[in-house]
């Protein structure tokens, strides 16, 4: 299996700067592991959006993917009471 390139959008980016430390380390070691497995056990494609949801504590991950690239965009980075907005 092929493995996949990790791109941050620029806000995604900026949001992650803003994570306490202790809980940024656990967040990229979770989208590290998006290269290899990019539909990993318990992400969820959100509805009416090609797009996926990924859980890493009180944090959510929202990525694309493109198959045909090999591709994974993280576009949002926040806590689950922000990260939908």
């Amino acid at each position: 299996m092929a493995s996949y390139s990790v791109r941050f959008k620029q806000s995604a980016a900026k949001e992650l700067e803003r994570i306490p430390f202790k809980d940024r380390r656990r967040i990229v070691h979770r989208i590290e592991s998006l290269g290899t497995a990019p539909r990993p056990p318990g992400c969820e494609k959100l509805s009416g959006e090609e797009k996926y949801r990924l859980r890493q504590g009180d944090y959510r991950i929202l990525y694309a993917i493109v198959d045909q690239a090999l591709i994974v965009t993280v576009v949002t980075i926040g806590h689950h009471r922000e990260s939908y907005r």
